[in-house]
């Protein structure tokens, strides 16, 4: 099978190294924007108050499923979510594997007042950087595709910058190195990042070791309201789901169908 994720922070890691702009003077232009929204908190409110909190995604094309909407009009997409009941977004902005960019991330943010995640695949204290710059008010951190050293770093980063962190586990032992990092949103991807298959059972079976303080988050392979249903009553706060909604005839309605599985 593809090692996809190994490609993909290969890509991103030679990147890293041919960026030679200023550390510092990167941060302090981010730390001169305005405060972002609070992501981790919009999950916690929606979920006490519906049962579940979606984060709806927006991306054009994935390694493994290929082309979904390379049209799509972020903008138009994200008033789609937000009216549909969307508590947050997610945005691919990587643009080599999945055809995103910092300006559908702009887009889609300027057209709602949802906080807005950058999904891509963070590799240096400059992509959170970055991600503040073009106004994300949340980062993707992988735990598979981190030293336990660069996870610490780039929380404490993040923090900084005042960005929510969305730690990425896969199983078991990923999830304990998340929660010793300090992280307190964390989501279990059942996608294998290496081979793009889908464990439905993973994030259920991972429900119960999630302590009470940690924003709980499953994604991939959420299918519509029967899948959201089981994750929320296992005692996730929130799912991200982009596939289905992308793809999805009528997009507020298949948002709305997923906040109400909650309830």
């Amino acid at each position: 099978m593809p090692a996809y994720l190994d490609t993909i922070i290969a890509a991103h890691r030679a990147a890293a190294a041919d960026d030679h702009r200023d550390p510092q003077a990167l941060l302090e232009s981010a730390l001169g924007l305005p405060e972002p929204r609070p992501f981790a908190d919009e999950l916690a409110a929606g979920s006490a108050a519906d049962g579940l909190a979606v984060i709806s995604e927006i991306k054009r094309r994935s390694p493994s499923k290929g082309d979904l909407d390379l049209l799509l009009d972020p903008a138009l997409v994200a008033k789609e979510y937000a009216s549909g009941g969307a508590s947050c977004l997610s945005v691919l902005t990587d643009r080599e594997f999945f055809g995103g960019s910092s300006d559908d991330l702009a887009a889609a943010r300027a057209a709602c007042d949802r906080p807005v995640l950058r999904k891509d695949f963070t590799v240096s204290a400059n992509d959170l950087c970055d991600a503040r710059l073009m106004g994300a008010d949340a980062v993707l951190l992988i735990v598979a595709a981190l030293t336990a050293e660069e996870l610490a770093e780039f929380l404490g980063v993040a923090g900084q910058l005042s960005l929510d962190a969305l730690v990425e586990v896969h199983d078991a032992d990923e999830l304990a190195i998340a929660l010793d990092a300090g992280a307190r949103l964390v989501g279990v991807n059942q996608r294998d990042l290496r081979t793009f298959e889908v464990n439905h059972h993973l994030a259920l079976d991972l429900a119960a070791t999630f302590p009470s303080d940690v924003v709980s988050v499953a994604e991939s392979g959420i299918r519509g309201s029967e899948d959201a249903g089981r994750l929320a009553a296992s005692g996730y706060d929130a799912v991200l789901v982009g596939e289905t909604l992308v793809k999805a005839g009528d997009r507020r309605a298949a948002v709305a169908d997923l906040v109400g599985a909650g309830r």
